[in-house]
């Protein structure tokens, strides 16, 4: 078992664990940590707690030091000059005419390091890009590609639900999201109704998947036989799994249901597509969108 605390560097990002050892830190207190790209400054968003050493992904390393006043107006100056690179930036990459499109720029504590965030469809060469920007800021130079979802993160906006996307307002981390929980679901599988501002799967679809699994292990589904009140041997022809009720057909006749009122005969098994595994979206007539 080992002490951590964690750690997060953005409002709504990724945390990550730090070993506050020989230091009090406090919920919300501001830290000096090591990381990959250099010092930076994060926000303890967890408490000190034990974890098991199997759930450790990566080096734990140790809080470098309570940040000072000194260490803060370096950290609100560099978001400040993180402005105005961001522009240079753009008008540096536009002269070069890259298909990139430029999302961020931040730079580490000690200004040792700008970090570029961008997305982009293919491979960009950068070797002039990164001569230009060298000479420009005078200092290490990172170029960071993050793929659709966290590019929607930085620039944020409304989801189709009226409120602000999950991935700017609480969801720290991206799960798993497929198609065939959409399928699931019962959604209509046009990108209109089931894509992001990211363009992939919308996260929510995720939130309720336990539950529509539940659901389906037990309740008959579109093509199984189940014995009702009034026929031995019926066909489901229709189901609304929220409200458990089912559709049979009995000869010409469709009969209503509560699941509750059935007995399953025989399933069917699922024919689980690999596109079906995947979160990209697929528009009416089966193409990537």
């Amino acid at each position: 078992m080992i002490k951590v605390v964690g750690i997060g560097f953005r409002e709504v990002g990724k945390i990550y664990w730090f070993n506050p050892f020989p230091l009090h830190v406090h919920l919300n207190e501001k830290v000096i940590v090591e990381t990959v790209r250099g010092y930076e400054l994060g926000t303890v968003i967890q408490e000190a707690r034990e974890i098991d050493d199997a759930e450790i992904e990566r080096e734990i390393k140790p809080i470098v030091r309570i940040a000072t006043k000194a260490d803060i107006l370096a950290y609100e100056e560099n978001l400040e000059k993180a402005k105005i690179a961001l522009e240079t930036c753009r008008h540096i990459i536009k002269n070069h005419q890259l298909e990139m499109k430029l999302l961020d720029c931040e730079y580490t504590i000690d200004r040792q390091k700008i970090i570029i965030y961008y997305t982009a469809e293919g491979r960009v060469d950068f070797r002039e890009l990164l001569k230009d920007l060298a000479s420009e800021f005078r200092i290490r130079i990172e170029l960071r590609q993050v793929g659709p979802r966290e590019g929607a993160k930085f620039i944020g906006g409304m989801g189709p639900c009226g409120r602000a996307v999950c991935c700017v307002s609480h969801l720290r981390e991206f799960g798993q999201v497929t198609m065939k929980m959409a399928k699931d679901q019962g959604m209509t599988l046009s990108s209109s109704k089931v894509a992001g501002l990211c363009g992939k799967l919308m996260c929510c679809i995720a939130y309720e998947n336990d539950l529509y699994q539940e659901l389906r292990a037990r309740i008959p589904l579109v093509g199984d036989m189940v014995k009702t009140p009034t026929c031995d041997g019926c066909k489901v022809v229709s189901v609304d799994l929220l409200r458990e009720i089912v559709k049979t057909a009995n000869g010409d006749n469709i009969e209503v249901w509560q699941a509750k009122d059935l007995v399953k005969l025989s399933g069917h098994e699922e024919d689980v597509k690999p596109e079906d595994l995947t979160d990209d979206v697929v528009d009416n007539n089966g193409n990537d969108s």
